[in-house]
């Protein structure tokens, strides 16, 4: 039934169309516009192989506008060359699939599940009330987190493209959507992978009888480093001094830090090779396409599991757990009238469920057609939370274990050791398990950048990228113009019947109305909100960054978020005619024309747009539209 609505819909619109065209004669602006802009933008687009009706197939006065390539009485009309190469490139370039459903849920789990679940969700928890952090939480998951996801998800399953190409297809004005998620990619993957070398730098140093980082007699400590089991004795080192020897370990030993930005130091070589050794091990992973990333999500996207479960046992049956159990749930209610616990919740929203980044596109175009995306998005949305919130007890049984150890409040052991900026991999048993699931190829990031996050100031320059380049801000701005683009200029009912068409029935009628009006608007909020509170970046609450850090920092956020609005003033500048002409030519480019055929005849010449669907009895119903369908010129 939604297939058949959805064409009816469709015919209508055509009819109109050529109502409206005839009446306005063969030399309209339009027409002209729309030959402008046939040869150089949709040559990429698929070739239309249309059957004429008989009745039509040589209309009075005996022109023939029979389309080359057809069949007419067993004859073929001869296509040009040009038409034939595109069907061989098309035949070529033929999108992949998942092997099974199997394969499609644990990459977007791998995908979404990592860090920010196990490290910053707790440590948000903690620092805006508690239990009372999860109001704030599950209002955005619902508002903002499933709605956006789902959107995300369907448009690569309905369009079969990747983050850049669906954008086009659905609308090319927004095209700079799928440009501004990819640059925040880029710089992403610029400064995250350094995480993974800092895990396996851990992992090779824990390959010894004792742990470096649990006691104070190595070459980088100091005289203020105090171990754990001696916090209660009697040292000469008060309070305000005191370091642990994870810290120190960290910041002496693997950082190697300097003093400042601007003092970025030598290369450490051991931080270069263990970042060289990640980004072939990613390589792996991906160089096969989905091929290759199926088979090893099996592994990246459950080995995590396993660890959280055997963390979390050993955890909750360590001595103290249950105070840092009770300290992660206790609710302080007063702390949600602080503005800065929403927009906590808000950019949590966006970090942990990979949303604005396209690689949810991306993945969701390898499905199949009928694939019950609806379902698979819902459930990984609150498999991704459960996640979050599971690891927060893991992570407190641990915390608590520590205060009572030390004999020091645990928000001084939360704030101080594991959840401040220093990495919880010592401390917390961390294991390496996030690996990027982008498009292959493999690496297509230039090397300048790694040097520099591998020196003695690298970890200024990442807190430059993480607070900047990836931002909330960012990925607000972006989440902004996605939702208004399909539910505005492409229409959330007709996505809507898209989506129907896909899955066999519409969704929950409250996802509609949340891209019309609840996501853009409280995305808006928040991201305005976001530059009211604006402070400048400092590291560990003490290095304040020089200006030129900060003007730095602005120059890479809105590196992505300039795209959208630069390509909307590009493509309205290079299309001639009335904005009303411009509307037109935009949305044949779109999914409303996305098979263009041109063509010489004697009488003239003619373009020819179809109906674009993956759904094969959908096309075979566009051979069987007649030249009437055609813009005559």
């Amino acid at each position: 039934m939604g297939a058949k609505r959805s064409l009816a819909r469709e015919g209508e619109h055509w009819r109109r169309r050529r109502e409206s065209f005839s009446q306005a004669g063969g030399t309209s602006p339009l027409a002209l516009a729309m030959k402008s802009v046939m040869s150089s933008t949709f040559r990429s687009c698929l070739r239309v192989s249309r059957r004429l009706a008989p009745q039509q197939r040589r209309p009075q006065g005996g022109m023939d506008y029979r389309v080359p390539g057809a069949v007419s009485n067993g004859e073929t009309v001869p296509a040009h060359p040009s038409m034939e190469k595109e069907k061989e490139e098309d035949q070529t370039l033929e999108r992949g699939q998942w092997n099974n459903k199997l394969e499609y849920v644990l990459s977007v789990a791998g995908e979404i599940i990592g860090l920010g679940n196990v490290w910053r969700f707790p440590y948000l928890c903690y620092k805006n009330g508690g239990g009372a952090f999860f109001i704030p939480y599950l209002i955005f998951l619902f508002t903002c987190g499933i709605p956006v996801f789902f959107l995300e998800t369907a448009l690569g399953q309905y369009t079969s493209q990747g983050g850049v190409t669906a954008w086009r297809r659905i609308c090319p004005l927004f095209e700079g959507i799928g440009y501004a998620s990819q640059v925040i990619v880029v710089l992403l993957n610029f400064y995250y992978i350094i995480v993974l070398a800092w895990a396996l730098f851990y992992l090779f140093s824990s390959f010894t009888i004792d742990l470096p980082w649990g006691s104070c007699d190595h070459e980088w400590n100091t005289g203020n480093c105090v171990e754990l089991q001696k916090a209660n004795s009697t040292l000469n080192v008060t309070s305000e001094n005191a370091t642990s020897p994870v810290i120190e370990f960290w910041e002496r030993r693997v950082l190697k830090i300097s003093d400042g930005i601007q003092h970025l130091g030598s290369l450490r070589w051991e931080l270069a090779l263990c970042l060289l050794l990640a980004w072939i091990i990613c390589y792996f992973c991906i160089w096969k396409g989905v091929k290759s990333t199926g088979k090893v999500v099996y592994f990246t996207a459950t080995f995590p599991y396993l660890m959280l479960v055997v963390l979390l046992i050993r955890g909750v049956s360590l001595p103290g757990a249950s105070q840092g159990i009770l300290f992660y749930l206790y609710p302080d209610l007063s702390r949600l009238g602080d503005p800065q616990v929403w927009m906590d919740a808000g950019t949590q929203i966006f970090f942990s469920y990979a949303i604005c980044l396209g690689c949810l596109t991306a993945l969701g175009s390898y499905n199949k057609y009928h694939n019950n995306c609806y379902r698979d998005c819902v459930a990984l949305c609150f498999l991704n939370s459960g996640t979050s919130f599971v690891a927060g007890f893991a992570i407190f049984s641990i915390l608590g274990f520590m205060a009572g150890e030390q004999g020091v409040p645990i928000a001084e052991v939360a704030e101080s050791v594991c959840l401040r900026g220093e990495p919880c991999h010592s401390s917390c048993g961390h294991v390496p398990h996030h690996l990027p699931q982008e498009e292959p190829p493999g690496d297509p990031h230039p090397a300048g950048l790694r040097p520099l996050l591998s020196g003695r100031g690298g970890m200024y320059v990442f807190q430059l990228f993480d607070y900047y380049a990836a931002s909330g801000m960012c990925l607000l701005f972006v989440a902004i113009f996605e939702t208004l683009c399909i539910a505005w200029v492409y229409g959330a009912e007709r996505f809507y019947d898209n989506i129907e068409d896909m899955i066999g029935y519409r969704p929950w009628p409250i996802i509609k109305y949340c891209w019309l009006f609840i996501t853009p608007a409280v995305c808006m909020a928040t991201f305005l909100f976001s530059l009211i509170k604006y402070t400048p970046l400092t590291y560990n609450k003490k290095y304040v960054y020089p200006w030129w850090g900060d003007t730095l920092g602005w120059l890479l956020a809105l590196s992505s978020m300039v795209c959208i609005p630069l390509w909307i003033v590009y493509k309205l500048s290079t299309i001639k005619g009335s904005l009303r002409e411009v509307r037109l030519v935009l949305w044949d480019q779109g999914m409303g024309c996305a098979s263009v055929l041109k063509s010489s005849l004697a009488g003239g010449s003619f373009v020819c747009c179809r109906l674009i669907s993956r759904e094969p009895r959908i096309n075979r119903l566009n051979e069987s539209i007649s030249v009437t369908d055609c813009w005559f010129y």
